[in-house]
């Protein structure tokens, strides 16, 4: 049965890999790439760079698999099953094709697997598809890079956190400590002014920026020097973590 791995990366930094990564790229034959377009090549050769580093021996290759479209406006959630069934489709046939019965495959994911990213639902479909078994191997996710480079605590003292998206930030508000990925409307401009946020981009690699104050102080500030970074790189990944201020800081 051909053996499928999906690996965390972390969110920049190559020295992000735990060992139990580093052991699975060495036993891995073949390395499945999204190519997702010049705008982010570079993610894709920073995971060639990873490979490169750590993998001892040669032999190993590359396979890109074309990246559908994503309909915009109209159904979201029917959009998304959309784009991940034509994914599905055209990662089905590269699998069979290019990884033989007796090989191992890989897919490197951004950060970790498990965190809003698809990989995982897309080879269920996959697996209806041809015969195969996949291991997820846990990553550094942009959660932790954030808190780690701001030198900050994710949670308050016996208080809960919520990983959630600028979209439905805008739709339910914030009532405590929120982490927002995925927001490309600077959704946190929706939030009172006494707002704090500690906001990062291109999070553990040389790039890294980073922000931190109230939405009031800092907010337009995050939106302008997003913009440029964008107009820079051609593609922006950034999070940021946001809590309710407290009662004295309101009154």
């Amino acid at each position: 049965m051909r053996v499928l791995r999906v690996i965390g990366i972390g969110v920049g930094d190559p020295a992000h890999l735990t060992v139990q990564a580093v052991t699975a790229l060495n036993e891995t034959q073949v390395f499945f790439v999204v190519d997702k377009g010049e705008t982010k090549r570079e993610l894709a050769d920073l995971r060639r760079r990873i490979c490169a580093r750590y993998i001892e021996r040669p032999g190993y290759r590359f396979v890109e698999l074309a990246e559908p479209a994503r309909a915009d406006g109209g159904d979201y959630r029917r959009a998304v099953a959309d784009w991940h069934a034509a994914r599905a489709a055209i990662w089905a046939e590269a699998i069979a094709t290019e990884l033989g019965p007796h090989d191992v495959g890989a897919f490197l994911a951004w950060g970790d697997p498990a965190l809003y990213d698809s990989t995982l639902r897309i080879l269920d479909a996959v697996a209806t598809r041809v015969e195969l078994r996949y291991e997820v191997i846990p990553g550094i996710t942009a959660v932790q890079a954030l808190t780690a480079a701001h030198g900050i605590p994710l949670n308050e003292v016996g208080e809960p956190v919520l990983i959630t998206t600028g979209r439905q930030l805008r739709t339910h508000g914030l009532t405590g400590t929120a982490v927002v990925m995925l927001d490309g409307d600077c959704s946190f401009t929706h939030c009172p002014p006494q707002t704090r946020i500690w906001w990062g981009a291109y999070l553990g690699s040389a790039d890294q920026l980073l922000i931190a104050g109230t939405v009031g102080e800092v907010g337009e500030q995050i939106r302008a020097v997003r913009a440029q970074a964008r107009a820079r790189h051609g593609w922006l990944m950034d999070t940021y973590l946001l809590r309710p201020a407290a009662a004295h800081d309101v009154a």
